[in-house]
């Protein structure tokens, strides 16, 4: 974690200091957040969900077979030669084994329900990161991290999550690819120009704020400035009168003359 928060630093760092006039640009997306918003890809999931329940229902059943068959043959075996005996647990082993495999198919590493869900996320993450994308150089962002991801972030402050822009990207392209008449899809891209002047005017005035923001820090850096320059030239000026005052006060001294003593005849 360390190395990743010190990775992540020196990332930032080095256009910083390359491009400090102009300042770096940083966002972030929340992956999580997005996909519990997308519609597609909370009825993909709720499908899946009810194979995978269904899976392991079946699981069960079979476990509890092979189980409850074990439990007769145990209480048999007075009765059954020892061949007929070791041929029952041997059908019982590959019935298990069968089960196990089964349950590895659907619940393994490379089994069903890992196929499904990268299938199911994969179209998501890249209709994601084309937004992402588009976005960043749109707004000229020099980086944009996701939340969900293994960089940690230790803080992050709200302004800088365009998490919701590209959720709303991601809903206009799915309404647009769901629009089968001309008149659903007029409207879907006037809802485009409408949201995206709403941007653009957000976007405007958000610069303006930073602008005005920028101005009066400015302007004060100035003043504090100018009001340091005004006292060290007053400080400047009353050491120069303290030491005319001190060098007029040495000089009298050594202009009053000597009382002569008389002499004595």
């Amino acid at each position: 974690m360390k190395l990743k928060v010190l990775f992540l630093l020196a990332l930032i760092s080095i256009p910083v200091l390359v491009n400090a006039q102009r300042g770096v640009r940083i966002g972030y997306i929340d992956t999580e957040y997005i996909l519990q918003n997308v519609p597609e890809y909370a009825e993909a999931t709720s499908q899946l969900e009810s194979k995978v329940k269904k899976w392991k229902s079946e699981i069960e059943t079979k476990l509890n077979q092979v189980k409850q068959k074990r439990s007769e043959l145990n209480n048999e075996k007075a009765l059954l030669t020892k061949e007929l005996i070791e041929e029952r647990e041997e059908d019982l082993f590959y019935e298990e084994k069968e089960v196990l495999d089964y349950q590895q198919k659907r619940f393994g590493p490379n089994g069903d329900l890992m196929i499904q869900k990268k299938q199911l996320m994969q179209p998501i993450q890249d209709q994601i990161f084309q937004a992402v994308q588009d976005l960043a150089k749109a707004k000229k962002y020099d980086f944009v991290f996701d939340k969900s991801a293994d960089v940690v972030m230790l803080y992050s402050a709200e302004r800088f999550d365009m998490s919701e822009q590209i959720l709303r990207t991601i809903k206009r392209a799915s309404k647009r690819n769901q629009a089968k008449s001309k008149s659903e899809k007029k409207n879907a891209e006037k809802e485009d120009v409408i949201v995206e002047v709403n941007e653009q005017t957000d976007a405007a005035k958000a610069r303006k704020e930073k602008a005005l923001s920028d101005r009066e820090k400015r302007k004060k850096e100035l003043a504090e400035r100018k009001k340091k320059i005004l006292e060290e030239r007053e400080k400047a000026k009353k050491e120069r009168e303290k030491a005319r005052d001190k060098k007029e006060e040495k000089d009298k001294k050594e202009e009053i003359p000597n009382e002569e003593t008389p002499n004595d005849n």
